[in-house]
């Protein structure tokens, strides 16, 4: 008799508020047989508020090639496992995509729990466009690869979305003001929390802002695509074939990896597009 597989489940927490915790979420984490939580400290207070008392294992970006096949063993031999991160939907801006793909190798069924999310919620509150946008999340923190990152997105249409944290906020928007020129942003900050807040305007009066109120909380930034504003001249979109443009910017230094994510987000074209347009 084949044995039946465990189920993986992508829990949402909340971000802030434990109101924000869906019922499904408090079922599904009573009954799984262990949930994998990215700080278990962080994670047994929340549990602990809703009286769950289900064993907590921990899963995170320094022990995910050790614990990913354990959890996955756990799973081919039938347990159920909830994935949780420290706030929000696991997989974003953590491992947790790297368990998925584990569990989709193996066969695994894997099942969303739905909740909070910064991005999104920033979003739709920002009063920029909500029809086309793209969640770049956490800028990359090596200096050459974060210049790159913003240099392929100074000539993007779509609607941008990041998350910072209150030691880097004024920095970053330095950098996208100068590589995006002047055009509507902004900063939400400690969503769902007692200081929400929402600072409107555009990337020079946010720095503005920022640099005369210190900045405090988890900061997530919303910026327009381009459109009729032009971009900083020190950042040109790359011409020519994909190929043409990749090897442009490794040419200048950067490496093949890095110039491919950099034309793809340029072109507005997935990744894996560019890729193969190199490779061919």
């Amino acid at each position: 008799m084949t044995q039946q597989k465990g189920i993986l489940y992508m829990c949402a927490t909340p971000i802030g508020n434990l109101e924000d915790m869906t019922y499904r979420a408090v079922r599904v984490l009573s009954e799984v047989a262990v949930i994998a939580a990215e700080d278990t400290r962080h994670t047994r207070k929340l549990l602990s508020h809703f009286e769950i008392h289900t064993r907590l294992i921990s899963y995170h970006e320094h022990n995910k090639i050790e614990r990913g096949p354990q959890i996955i063993e756990r799973l081919l031999a039938g347990e159920d496992v909830a994935l949780v991160s420290d706030a929000g939907l696991p997989g974003i801006s953590d491992p947790g995509a790297d368990l998925v793909v584990l569990a989709a190798e193996a066969g695994i069924t894997v099942v969303p729990l739905p909740g909070a999310n910064a991005a999104l919620s920033a979003l739709i509150c920002s009063g920029l466009d909500t029809s086309l946008f793209t969640f770049i999340g956490f800028l990359p923190k090596n200096k050459k690869k974060r210049r790159e990152l913003i240099a392929g997105l100074a000539n993007y249409p779509y609607t941008m979305l990041f998350y910072e944290s209150p030691h880097h906020i004024k920095t970053t928007l330095a950098e996208f003001r100068q590589a995006f020129g002047e055009r509507p942003a902004v900063v939400a900050r400690e969503l769902t929390k007692k200081f929400e807040e929402f600072v409107r305007g555009t990337l020079e009066s946010l720095e503005t802002h920022f640099s005369e109120h210190e900045p405090r909380g988890e900061f997530t930034v919303i910026v327009a695509g381009q459109t009729d504003c032009q971009s900083s001249e020190e950042f040109p979109e790359a011409e020519g074939t994909l190929l043409e443009a990749v090897m442009s910017l490794v040419e200048k230094g950067s490496t093949k990896k890095d110039a491919i994510k950099v034309i793809a987000m340029q072109r507005g074209l997935p990744k894996r597009d560019v890729y193969q347009a190199v490779v061919k």
